[in-house]
């Protein structure tokens, strides 16, 4: 028999992860899909807005992104911008209400606290699921989805960073934030 260990603590972290979700007030009118399509819009890039970059993420139909989008967008909480480049394409953005939300709900208290009660063993942690997702994503080859600090394309530069892949400057807090075209640093080019 298959040793279930890893799978079954991760599956139970993400159903008390859905079970919290149910139980916050502010979670009333969204679905699951609505918060994770919300937290993915206010963490990543300006290249990684876009319905079909939070389809990717999600690992949904375009069809259940499409619908989720939509109700977020008349609940006020997200936008759509047109793209300056290419006026086919749109952009989402978070409206203040929305960037409120996830920041009333993200990251929950109790993870916090457990991050706490952990101490110097929680960076352990979060470079082990880091290096566990990176593996997966290049084992089942789907996007990588990574933090723009952490990219091969990623050059620090005298004054603020570089985007390698696109040539274009990136804003300070870029480099924090998830970019769809992320690529490990040994990956080969």
């Amino acid at each position: 028999m298959t040793d279930t260990t890893l799978y079954d603590y991760l599956e139970r972290i993400a159903s008390l992860m859905r079970a919290w979700a149910r139980e916050q007030p502010l979670m009333a009118d969204l679905q699951p899909i609505q918060l994770s399509a919300l937290n993915y819009l206010a963490r990543c890039n300006r290249y990684s807005n876009t319905p079909l970059a939070v389809t990717d993420y999600l690992g949904l139909t375009k069809g259940t992104v499409s619908q989720s989008l939509k109700a977020l967008e008349a609940k006020g909480l997200i936008r759509k911008r047109p793209d300056a480049q290419d006026r086919r394409s749109v952009h989402l953005e978070l409206t203040e209400a929305g960037r409120g939300l996830i920041e009333s709900l993200v990251p929950p208290a109790f993870l916090n606290r457990a991050e706490e009660v952990l101490g110097e063993h929680s960076e352990l942690l979060v470079t082990l699921l880091r290096e566990l997702l990176a593996t997966i994503q290049r084992q089942e080859n789907v996007p990588g989805f990574g933090l723009c600090r952490t990219c091969r394309f990623h050059q620090k530069l005298e004054e603020g960073s570089l985007c390698g892949l696109t040539g274009e400057r990136l804003e300070s807090r870029e480099g924090e934030l998830i970019c769809r075209e992320h690529a490990e640093p040994d990956e080969a080019a």
